[in-house]
């Protein structure tokens, strides 16, 4: 490999990455380990969990975090990727006023993760269908919002936030009106705001239609 042939190729992996990329992606067009520990000593690139590094002069991203977070489980598996879940995923869709200190993420059942995870993530294990997953910005893979309303109400998060995050998702269309119905009905056990409103305004209906038969 030329002397800055690296440069080109991990740019063009982390390019779409945040500015990350794995050992396994860097040795898949012909970046060694060495190679990656000498580019380390160097500061061209960083070193950021196990496995997991990033370019020291790509520009600093605010979904760097869960990039980092997604990518991390290939150091094992360089076939799988983590999802954003829980309440991580809630925050990336703006659903409620959750905040979490740590980044939820979601890998297949038969993986069982036996070094250390690092203190800013924790695992949740699950076999996610097609359907339950989605792409968002820069190519994240996170739980779609349906899915990760269930689980963080599974997770005893709490109704009020599982209620806030309903209404957010009804209000900004991330969920259907009839997800939004039935998540309220599944899991709050309350007749959704959408049948309530539907109810008034019919009752309404009846009352001007009774003035007006007098």
């Amino acid at each position: 490999m030329l002397p800055r042939e690296w440069d080109d190729k991990l740019y063009e992996i982390a390019l779409g990455q945040a500015g990350y990329f794995t050992a396994a992606q860097a040795r898949d067009v012909g970046v060694r380990q060495v190679r990656l520990s000498q580019l380390h000593k160097s500061g061209d690139i960083e070193r950021v969990s196990r496995g997991v590094y990033r370019l020291a002069r790509f520009p600093i991203s605010p979904i760097g975090e869960y990039v980092e977070a997604s990518l991390w489980p290939q150091v094992r598996r360089p076939d799988v990727r983590g999802v954003i879940s829980h309440a991580s995923a809630l925050a990336v869709y703006g659903l409620s006023d959750v905040n979490p200190a740590k980044i939820h993420v979601t890998l297949p059942k038969d993986m069982r993760v036996r070094r250390t995870v690092p203190r800013h993530l924790v695992v949740h294990y699950a076999d996610l269908a097609p359907t339950d997953v989605r792409q968002v910005a820069g190519g994240i893979p996170a739980t779609t919002p349906e899915r990760t309303i269930r689980d963080v109400h599974a997770a005893h998060i709490g109704p009020a936030l599982v209620r806030q995050a309903i209404e957010d998702g009804r209000r900004t269309g991330h969920l259907s009106l009839d997800s939004a119905d039935r998540l309220e009905r599944e899991l709050l056990g309350t007749e959704p705001r959408t049948a309530q409103g539907a109810q008034k305004a019919e009752k309404r209906t009846h009352r001007r239609s009774a003035r007006m038969s007098r």
